[in-house]
């Protein structure tokens, strides 16, 4: 029965991202099925968590039967353990195991870092932040301070996840702090973290995560 494998894509990215052009070549002569949705839901300026969710619930009910593994990169690792854990009766029952790329577990540490607390006021007070999109060639979309009054109701530590899960963090990631892989990690006997000496993008460490990820998901030649 083929395997279907969903890729979640970052913050500010898209299904045309590096890695989703990496995976979906990597898995081509493997009897999988490669999903990238497009996270920028409903747009990516009025982006919320809790759309996204309800993009990848969708994303999985319309899959054929069959096994399904979830890829999450950065704000994608963030969107797989809640999907996992709010739609664990539903959906989220489908899937296997998880294979998280840099996970951003507490979105709002990483904004906070990045624009400090004026910056964080400022987005507050005017309702609008610019943020450079990768899918637009670097160019600034404002995005609208819902999604901080969104995410903030979600603890990314306090999920109740089952299924395996395999994470790799680079040491040097400037974009989220790799100790939020090892908080989310402690206590949790089904995952196993990677900390290897890499960045946020993780780029030069594909070579090696992604015959990890067909190892541990198990994937079969067509």
């Amino acid at each position: 029965m083929t395997a279907h494998v969903i890729y979640l894509h970052g913050f500010a990215s898209s299904p045309g991202s590096t890695k989703a052009a990496m995976f979906r070549e990597a898995l081509a002569t493997l009897d999988v099925n490669v999903v990238v949705p497009d996270l920028n839901v409903p747009t990516f300026e009025t982006l919320t968590l809790t759309a996204v969710l309800h993009r990848t619930a969708e994303t999985v009910r319309a899959l054929p039967p069959g096994p399904v593994y979830l890829i999450g990169s950065s704000f994608g690792g963030l969107t797989a353990v809640h999907f996992m854990d709010r739609y664990r009766e539903q959906e989220a029952s489908r899937v296997h195991k998880l294979v998280l790329l840099a996970p951003a577990f507490d979105f709002m540490e990483n904004r906070q870092r990045d624009l400090g607390a004026a910056g964080l006021a400022r987005w507050r007070e005017q309702g609008w932040l610019p943020v450079p999109h990768y899918a637009h060639d670097g160019q600034p979309l404002r995005l609208h301070y819902d999604l901080v009054d969104d995410v903030t109701g979600y603890d990314s530590f306090g999920v109740r996840v089952d299924a395996p899960t395999l994470i790799f963090h680079g040491l040097h990631d400037e974009s989220v702090d790799y100790r939020q892989s090892q908080r989310y990690a402690a206590g949790r006997p089904s995952v196993e973290l990677r900390l290897p000496e890499s960045d946020h993008s993780l780029m030069d460490q594909m070579p090696v995560i992604i015959p990890a990820l067909i190892a541990f998901c198990d994937l079969q030649p067509r």
